[in-house]
């Protein structure tokens, strides 16, 4: 288990730290200090371009070699960032062809990070350098454990660049698609206000106009900003894995608030890392998705510094943020409680951000483990120290430990961009907050999921099989070959629940005159005739039949959609409108699995009912028997089978345990009646003979 924090020593040099005689000093008394801290790890170098290169081919490595020299002897180990999110001032000046262009054609100027567009060939050839240098100077030093590429991909809307290299690459990128023109004019349906191009080189950038562009066009610009980034994240992964091939390489991931296909990502790094910044203002479940995505982004071939198979945590948050309107503390427990989330959802490797609150800068009242003053003595760091001292002790039983998930929830970038643009059905209807109904109804229930991409290859369908349920909510865009390995994962006995806005579009954002949802009425037994979005403050009321268990009378808001039935069985119906005694639940026998369609969008607690249902019909067992308000995870290696119990309430819940469980941070045995302490964590097993 790695165990540490986000280190920069930049910052700690004379006149912020040390002294004239001796300006390097700091360096030293930080790394005491993370040993007693139990940090086992640290992340340096994601920012320091300038201080490498401070003129233009003349490199400075060795004061980052002596940093690494101090941890490797306090036996902290080193993973290095690529400096290449902040390039430095005398780069834009030579060149300000790299700097990024915005949709209204303004230059986003240099003196900050992420000032470059990624479809800069300068830029390219310059990042090349500077990894190469780093690389060959630092890449075989004995702390080195792992590269971080770059650092936040895509950060403050720099996915997308509008220059003229843009334009470039974007026309190539389409010819390479579509080969010829009519096929581009014919997917893209540019017969609407007559688009049409005759050339390449007339196919506009979606740049601000007076209404708005083509949403096809638009969806291939994402497709085509997602592979930039990814391609220039690949371009630094070869070049490490040429130089250091014995060294991984992740980059620091943001759950799905990145305008490009994580999967796609993560197919090019070696492990996931996040960036986690989890708030007391959300619910558990909000911080926990986060969690569960980045889990589930790469499946295979995972290559980490200590061969295990989960993801790293490369920035937790170890205090307030800066970005808040109002950046309130962190209470005392809570960091230790959101350290115990990440871990129980397959988290390898935890590093807090920052080390030491900085005293320049425009982050210098961002929370750290140290304080302003580095004393060492304040309230955070006796925290992180305890955590430490914790993950000492369960290093051991987590080793080669893995979250199993029995459930999967469908997830498309693609999908997601196309329900992001304007002229939508419902401007209320949200993709997000659709999947969170799912997600935390799941949460709730203690039932662990994955997310996966809706299947497009045999290895997908493969990977799919494993799952009793998969989850579908929204997937307004779906291609054909979609459809069709949906229909294999239930014929071959899966358990799929969709929902309405499925299917109204393919991978070209063109609707299919074949019905709703597209290529999959026969899969549901029905076919959707029209839909009705409904404002926020309306709506309407479903009447459910013996089937299905409902422990409330729910209304329906925001989507109906007006179902007529084949051979499904209908489970609910409208009770209002010109659609009253119309489905909105129904199941439908396919094979040997059922497909399941919730015609409408319920308040939350109908979900809770959801789950309650399918957890029979499917035969999924719960992780343990405990109060609504405790949150339960799971990992497991042979026959050990470790619990984590987390209490996000500010008051104490009662557990009752009804067979003895042996917790690993007390070495207690529990049995009977127990209460979990606000913010409190039990890390359990039911093997007490052997281990009490």
């Amino acid at each position: 288990m790695y165990f540490g924090a986000d280190y920069h020593p930049e910052h700690w040099v004379w006149p912020y730290a040390g002294t004239p005689e001796e300006p390097e000093s700091r360096w030293e008394r930080d790394a005491q200090l993370m040993v007693a801290a139990g940090v086992n790890v640290v992340r340096m170098g994601e920012f320091c371009w300038g201080l490498y290169e401070r003129e233009e081919g003349q490199y400075d490595f060795d004061w980052m070699r002596r940093v690494m020299d101090i941890m490797r002897a306090h036996g902290i180990q080193v993973v290095l960032g690529t400096p290449t999110a902040a390039p430095p001032l005398w780069l834009a000046r030579k060149h300000p062809e790299i700097l990024p262009v915005d949709e209204s054609g303004l230059v986003l100027h240099e003196g900050t990070r992420h000032a470059y567009s990624m479809n800069s060939d300068v830029y390219w050839e310059y990042s090349r350098k500077i990894v190469t240098a780093l690389a060959r100077a630092l890449g075989r030093h004995p702390a080195l454990i792992a590269w971080q590429i770059d650092n936040g991909i895509g950060g403050h809307g720099t996915e997308f660049s509008f220059n003229e290299e843009s334009r470039h690459d974007w026309h190539a990128w389409l010819k390479a698609k579509y080969e010829t023109i009519q096929h581009l004019n014919d997917c893209l349906g540019n017969r609407f206000w007559s688009q049409l191009v005759s050339d390449w080189s007339e196919v506009p950038m979606p740049m601000r106009a007076p209404t708005v562009h083509n949403p096809a066009l638009v969806l291939d610009w994402m497709r085509f900003a997602s592979d930039t980034c990814v391609s220039y994240v690949k371009m630094q992964a070869d070049l490490l894995h040429e130089l250091t091939p014995h060294i991984p390489v992740t980059t620091n991931l943001r759950a799905l608030s990145r305008h490009y296909d994580h999967f796609d990502m993560a197919e090019v790094l070696d492990f996931v890392s996040l960036d986690s910044y989890a708030t007391l203002k959300n619910q558990p479940a909000e911080n926990a998705v986060e969690f569960d995505i980045m889990r589930s982004l790469k499946r295979s071939g995972i290559r980490t510094p200590d061969g295990e198979e989960g993801f790293w945590v490369i920035e937790q948050k170890a205090g307030n943020v800066n970005w808040q309107e109002v950046n309130s503390l962190l209470r005392p427990g809570v960091v230790r409680l959101f350290t115990y989330q990440l871990v129980s959802r397959g988290a390898t490797g935890v590093l807090y951000f920052f080390w030491r609150s900085p005293r320049i800068g425009s982050e210098k009242f961002y929370g750290g483990v140290l304080t302003h003053d580095g004393r060492g003595d304040n309230r955070v760091y006796r925290e992180i120290s305890q955590i430490g001292e914790e993950m000492k002790l369960l290093a051991p039983v987590l080793k080669g430990t893995r979250v199993v998930a029995e459930t999967a929830i469908l997830y498309s970038h693609p999908n997601t961009w196309a329900l992001q643009f304007p002229m939508q059905p419902n401007r209320h209807f949200k993709q997000r907050e659709h999947v969170m109904l799912f997600y935390r109804a799941l949460h709730d229930r203690n039932i662990a999921v994955d997310f996966a991409r809706p299947p497009t290859t045999d290895e997908d369908s493969e990977a799919l099989a494993r799952y009793k349920i998969l989850f579908a909510p929204s997937l307004h865009l779906l291609a054909g070959g979609e459809a069709d390995r949906l229909k294999l994962y239930v014929q071959n006995g899966g358990t799929l629940v969709a929902t309405c806005n499925t299917g109204l579009v393919d991978e070209h954002n063109i609707a299919p005159d074949s019905g709703y949802p597209h290529d999959l009425t026969d899969l549901f037994g029905l076919e959707v005739l029209e839909f009705d979005p409904i404002p926020p403050e309306a709506e309407n009321h479903v009447v459910f039949k013996g089937g299905f268990p409902a422990s409330h009378l729910y209304s329906a808001r925001l989507w109906c959609d007006i179902i007529e039935p084949r051979e499904c069985e209908v489970l609910a119906t409208f009770s209002q409108d010109f659609y009253a005694g119309r489905p909105a639940l129904t199941i439908n026998n396919y094979g040997l699995g059922r497909a399941i369609y919730i015609g409408t969008v319920f308040p939350q607690p109908f979900y809770l009912d959801l789950m309650a249902w399918l957890r029979q019909l499917c035969n999924l067992h719960p992780l343990l028997k405990v109060p609504e308000t405790v949150e339960v995870s799971l990992r497991q290696k042979d026959d050990l089978r470790l619990f984590f119990l987390l209490n996000h309430q500010t008051t104490p819940v009662r557990i009752n345990f009804l067979k003895p469980m042996h917790d690993y941070l007390t070495g207690n045995t529990f049995s009977g009646s127990y209460d979990l302490p606000p913010h409190g964590v039990l890390v359990l097993d039911e093997k007490v003979s052997k281990t009490a």
